[in-house]
C-alpha cells in the first residue's frame, strides 16, 4: 500500500498534495516522497519481528535523502552503510553510531579509520586483505573493531544477474568453505573483535525459497563457528525482500518473518536486517512532463524531461515502472502503444516501450511509480544535465527537501590548466 492516488478532482496526488501543486512550484522533473508511506512500511517490517526486536537498518544506498533517512531514524530505523559519505549522512539523520553497520568490499583505511572514530556497531568484513587492513588500522588508533565476516551461500536468488549477490562468482564475501579460516584469523589478530556473522544474497527477491535456503545454511554454519570457539552475538541476515513494481506478487514481510522465525529460532543472537527497496521503493514517484509526442512511421514515442540520468533502472535493469498521467484521462479516452523516452542523446534512454496509455499532450504530466528506491541515490549529470529537485509531502503540505541542482553548482568543480 502506498499514498499515491487521485482525489476527486481526477489529479494525482501525494497523500493530499495534488502533483501539479508541487510541479508549479519547484519545476520538473522531481522526485516526490510520501511520509507516511515510508513510516507505514517502516512499521509494517518492524512489527513482524517485534518478537525478535531486532536492529533494522536501512540500506542507504536504496534512498541517500537527508530527509528521508532522518524520518526513518525517527522512527528507530538504524543504517546500514557502504561509504564514509554515508556515513556522515547517517549521523545527520540523527542515527545514532551504535546502529550502524559498515558493508562493502572496498572499504578504505582512511574509511575505516572514520568508522571507528564514529564508534559504529560493526564491520562487515568481505575479505582477508581487508580484515587485515582494519586490523593494522583499528591498532594504530588504540580501538577495537567488532567484525562479522559477510559469508556467501551460493544460492541462486533468482533475481537480476546486476542485483545477484550471493552465487559463488560474484565479488561479495567469501564462500562459506573460506570462513572458517578467517574466522580464525579474526581471533588472533590484534584490534578485532568477533562479534557476528553476515550474509545478503541479493535485491528484488520475489520468493521465499532462496531465503530459505540461505538461512538454513547460515544456521548451521553458525553452529560450526560456535563450536570452534567464536561468540556469535549478532547474526545480519541482509535485505533484499522484493516490491511490486508491476506484476510480480513478492512475500509479504510478515512473511518472511515466518520463515525467519522458523529458520532462525533459538539462535540465541541478535538479528540484524538490511532494508532498503521494501522500505523506500513504493514510498516514491518521478514527476515528469510530456516536451514533444513525436510520430513516426509506425511508431509513437512521448518525449518527456526527465532522462535515464534521472532514473537508470529501465536502462540498467531493463526495469519496469508503472507510468500514471497526473490528470486522470476521461472516461472512454483512447489507449494507444507508445515508447516513453527521455531527452538524453543515448538509444538506451527508454522508460517504456510499446506501453500502453492514454496518449498525453505536450506539456502534461506524468508521474513513475515505484521509484523512491535506487532513483535519485543514482542519478548523475550525465549531458551536463541537472540534478533534479526533491520534495517530501506529509499530509497537505510539503518541503523541498533537496534543491534542484543549478548550472552554477553543476561546473563549480571545473578548473582550466593555466595554459589557457
Amino acid at each position: 500500500m502506498d499514498h499515491f492516488s487521485y482525489n476527486a478532482e481526477g489529479r494525482y496526488c501525494a497523500e493530499d498534495v495534488p502533483l501539479p501543486r508541487i510541479a508549479d512550484a519547484v519545476g520538473t522533473p522531481f522526485y516526490c516522497y510520501s511520509t507516511a508511506t515510508l513510516l507505514r512500511h517502516y512499521q509494517v517490517f518492524s512489527a513482524s519481528f517485534a518478537h525478535a526486536a531486532p536492529l533494522v537498518c536501512f540500506a542507504v544506498k536504496a534512498n541517500g535523502s537527508l530527509a528521508v533517512l532522518a524520518t526513518l531514524a525517527q522512527a528507530g530505523a538504524g543504517a546500514d552503510v557502504v561509504s564514509q559519505g554515508e556515513i556522515l549522512l547517517a549521523r545527520r539523520a540523527g542515527v545514532p553510531a551504535s546502529r550502524i553497520v559498515f558493508s562493502g568490499v572496498g572499504k578504505t583505511e582512511a574509511e575505516m579509520a572514520f568508522a571507528l572514530e564514529e564508534g559504529i556497531f560493526q564491520f562487515n568484513v568481505e575479505s582477508e586483505p581487508e580484515l587485515r587492513a582494519l586490523s593494522a588500522v583499528a591498532s594504530a588508533k588504540g580501538a577495537t573493531a567488532a567484525v562479522a565476516v559477510r559469508v556467501n551461500p551460493d544460492v541462486a536468488s533468482g533475481t537480476h544477474a546486476k542485483i545477484a549477490t550471493g552465487a559463488k562468482d560474484t565479488k561479495f564475501g567469501v564462500p562459506m568453505s573460506e570462513a572458517p579460516p578467517l574466522y580464525a584469523l579474526a581471533a588472533a589478530l590484534p584490534g578485532i573483535r568477533v562479534q557476528g556473522v553476515s550474509m545478503h544474497i541479493g535485491s528484488q527477491l520475489t520468493s521465499l525459497a532462496p531465503f530459505a535456503e540461505a538461512f538454513s545454511r547460515l544456521r548451521m554454519f553458525v553452529g560450526t563457528l560456535r563450536q570452534a570457539g567464536h561468540g556469535i552475538r549478532t547474526v545480519d541476515l541482509g535485505g533484499g525482500l522484493g516490491i511490486p513494481y508491476h506484476d510480480e506478487a513478492p512475500p509479504l514481510p510478515e512473511a518472511y518473518a515466518q520463515l525467519v522465525r522458523r529458520e532462525m529460532d533459538g539462535i540465541d543472537a541478535q538479528l540484524i536486517f538490511e532494508p532498503g527497496r521494501v522500505l523506500a521503493g513504493n514510498a516514491g514517484i518521478l514527476v515528469t512532463r510530456v516536451i514533444y509526442v513525436k510520430r513516426t512511421a509506425g511508431r509513437k514515442f512521448i518525449v518527456v524531461d526527465a532522462g535515464m540520468n534521472d532514473l537508470i533502472r529501465p536502462s540498467l535493469y531493463e526495469a519496469h515502472h508503472d507510468i500514471v498521467p497526473v490528470r486522470k484521462p476521461e472516461g472512454g479516452a483512447a489507449v494507444e502503444e507508445a515508447d516513453v523516452v527521455g531527452p538524453v542523446c543515448e538509444t538506451g534512454d527508454i522508460f517504456a516501450q510499446a506501453r500502453k496509455l492514454s496518449l498525453p499532450a505536450a506539456g502534461d504530466l506524468l508521474a513513475f511509480r515505484s521509484a523512491g528506491a535506487y532513483g535519485a541515490s543514482m542519478a548523475s549529470t550525465y549531458n551536463a544535465r541537472l540534478l533534479p529537485a526533491e520534495v517530501m509531502v506529509r499530509g497537505s503540505e510539503f518541503a523541498v527537501v533537496k534543491t534542484r541542482q543549478s548550472y552554477e553548482e553543476l561546473f563549480s568543480r571545473d578548473r582550466l590548466p593555466p595554459w589557457f
